[in-house]
Formats: C-alpha cells, structure tokens, sequence
C-alpha cells in the first residue's frame, strides 16, 4: 500500500488529525492536507503519481529559435554539409546574431530525432595525434576515385595544408599521374609559396622509394629536393597517418553525393572549385581552435619556410647495353645514353650521383663513358659521327673526258 493511500485512510477512516498523521508517517501537514483535499475532489485518482514538469519555463528557448536551429539542420544536410550541433552554433552565431550553447542545439536535435546513434569506435585517446604548429609546415597529399554520370571513374588529387586543414590544391583527372602531382604541386606553390614539408602515402606518383631501387627519383621528388623541401611518407598500411586528407576525401564525396552527378571531368571540376570555396571560407573545421575556418587558420599565423637543405642521391645500376645504349631514369623522364653499337650486350655498372653519371665495363672495371645529365634532353650521344670512322671523301671530276 503506498504512502498517500495509508495517509488517507488514517485522516478520513480512523479520524485522526492531519498533524497527528504528519507527525507519524514524517512528512510535512500541508502534503496531508493537499491530499486529503485532492481525495474528495478526484477520489482514487489522487493516489496516481503526478509530473513535477514547471507549468511555466521562462529560460526555455524561444520557438523561433528552435524552428531556426532545425531550419538550419536541414539546409546542411541537404547540402552536403555538415549540420552537426558545433556547425549550428557556429552559422547561428555568425549569420544569425544567435548564441546558444552546444548543449542546448544538440538537445533540440535530441528531441527532433535528428541525432544518429554512432556504433562504438576505437577511442581517439589510443591514436597518437599530431597538427604542425604552423602554416606551411606540412601539405599532405593523396587521390581519391569519384564516377561521372555515365560510369566512367576519374581521380581526384588532394593537397591541403596540416595545420589550417585549407585546402591548397583539389583536381580532378581522368588518371592522377607523376607529372600530374608535380603540376598541381607547382601551381599551389605559385599560389602559396613553398612548404617546408610534405606528407603522402607511397603511391609511385609520390615516391618510388619502395620501388626496390631501380628507376631512382621520380620527378616529384627530384622536385621537392631541388626547393629544399623534406619529403615524408606513411609507413606502409597505415593510412591513419595521412588521416587529415583522409578525412577530407570523405567531406568531399559526401558534398559530391548531393549534387547532380558530373557528366564531365570539366563539370566535376566546376563542383570540386565551389566546394572548396565552402569549405575553406564558409564552414568551421570541428578540429580547428575556436572553430574557425581553414581559411583563418591559414592566414592568423606566420608561413613556415622550407630548410633548403640538399640531399644528394646515389645509387648503383647495372644494365646491359642494347642497341648501342643504355637508358637510365631520372626525375621520372627516361634518357637515353649512347655508348656505340661496338659494346652491344657489353654489361655495364653505373654509378649515379645525382646527375653525374659514370658508365664502367663490369668485366674489365674500364670507364666506358662519364657524364652530366641535361635535364632538357633525352637522347646523350657520344659526340661520335655514327657508323664509325669513315675513308677520304670522294669528289667529283670537274673535267671529265
């Protein structure tokens, strides 16, 4: 039997005072006395439980807000975008001269069934984390596959800045390739001058360091070591590394996955300018301090510069001549070096530091040939007219008979 029913029957059936009843069951005589008064007013109703919800909320937000908070929910997403509650403070406050709190945005949500149940993930303690203290510090880079309108997959190359998260270079191609990566690596260095490192995946368009040593640098990074630039690579099968770009391979596909899908690479390229202009101007970055846009993050703080420092490259090769040559790789271009066809199938080593080339018989140890790559030619004679040494030159009668 519940307290109030107990209550009630000792006031109205054994006839005993209020105070009497108060005292004795430790509660206060008003309590008795409002529930006696409810008894003969609602009768065994009394006994249910009642909400203790205020009849009035004066602090509660205001319905406008509400409906603007969802309003702006739904603009987002529709986009593309993110609408997550840190997103929504930061458009109200900025756009719409409206303060809330965290808290109270995600509640709304909460209570408008806007909000997914995540499934439980590795904790973000157990991920060792890292940011570069300065713009220009870091560029990571990478390529993600997107699918034009009738099937056809095209590669979309990524750079973006460690720091700010701004995005400095985002193109679409039919195939991300070496020259590629130096193109649009030396375009955002025009735009926004040399970074003092890189960070990619070991992609052969980024690095041919695990290549097992043959074809030496490729012109990427024949690149990067001539602007003083320190190239980084992830350990291999740890994409988590290059997270940050990762994470804005998905932020792009899921803005690209609500637009009308590109019929043309030139299309999606028009697509991929507008989202970068959101995303770096117009929409906060979870990640950043105060969250700011990448663009302030960018341009708040002094540019990091590269070390300038030189690495030189050796390495050793062994070939055989074919056809008179041999060719050996250099910043990703194949030349050429002509030996003369008297050594055909002659096998040779050569020693390359940098550009300094020696060619040396690999039976006898004779220097055959010692050189200096021209990057602007493929094709290294030996400065010898072809087919040999030739006989004294005939000439013509002027008189015949």
């Amino acid at each position: 039997m519940s307290r109030a029913r107990l209550v009630i029957t000792a006031v109205v059936v054994e006839g005993r005072s209020q105070a009497d009843v108060a005292r004795a069951y430790n509660v206060s005589e008003s309590w008795v006395s409002r529930l006696v008064a409810r008894w003969r007013a609602e009768g065994d109703t009394a006994f249910e439980p009642r909400s203790r919800r205020p009849f009035t909320r004066p602090a509660a937000t205001p319905p406008a807000t509400v409906a603007l908070v969802l309003g702006l929910r739904r603009e987002l997403t529709e986009a593309g975008l993110d609408g997550g509650a840190d997103t929504i403070v930061w458009h109200l406050a900025r756009y719409h001269q409206v303060n809330l709190s965290r808290a109270t945005v995600y509640r709304i949500l909460r209570r408008h069934q806007l909000t997914a149940v995540e499934p439980a993930k590795r904790p973000k303690s157990s991920y060792i984390r890292f940011e570069a203290e300065l713009p220009n510090e870091t560029w990571q880079a990478d390529f993600t596959h997107h699918r034009l309108a009738d099937g056809t997959d095209t590669e979309i190359l990524c750079w973006i800045d460690d720091h700010s998260r701004y995005a400095v270079s985002v193109t679409a191609h039919r195939r991300v390739t070496g020259p590629i990566v130096v193109n649009a690596f030396t375009t955002a260095v025009e735009t926004y001058a040399i970074p003092a490192s890189t960070l990619t995946d070991n992609g052969m368009v980024f690095t041919t360091r695990l290549a097992g040593g043959k074809g030496g640098r490729n012109g990427f990074e024949q690149l990067l070591d001539s602007l003083g630039v320190i190239q980084k690579n992830s350990r291999p099968n740890h994409p988590t590394t290059c997270g940050k770009v990762e994470r804005f391979h998905q932020t792009l596909k899921k803005w690209l996955r609500n637009q009308p899908t590109a019929a043309t690479i030139g299309g999606l390229q028009t697509q991929i300018d507008a989202f970068v202009e959101t995303y770096n101007h117009h929409r906060p970055h979870r990640s950043l301090a105060h969250r700011s846009t990448p663009a302030t993050a960018y341009t708040t703080r002094p540019k990091a510069t590269p070390t300038g420092i030189h690495s030189p490259h050796s390495r050793v090769r062994r070939d055989r001549v074919n056809a008179g040559n041999v060719t050996l790789r250099v910043g990703g271009v194949l030349h050429h070096i002509g030996l003369g066809r008297p050594l055909d199938r002659t096998p040779v080593i050569m020693l390359i530091d940098d550009l300094d080339v020696r060619v040396i018989h690999a039976a006898t140890g004779e220097i055959i040939r010692h050189l200096t790559i021209d990057p602007t030619r493929r094709y290294h004679g030996t400065g010898r007219p072809p087919g040999g040494p030739k006989g004294p030159r005939k000439t013509k009668n002027p008189n015949p008979q």
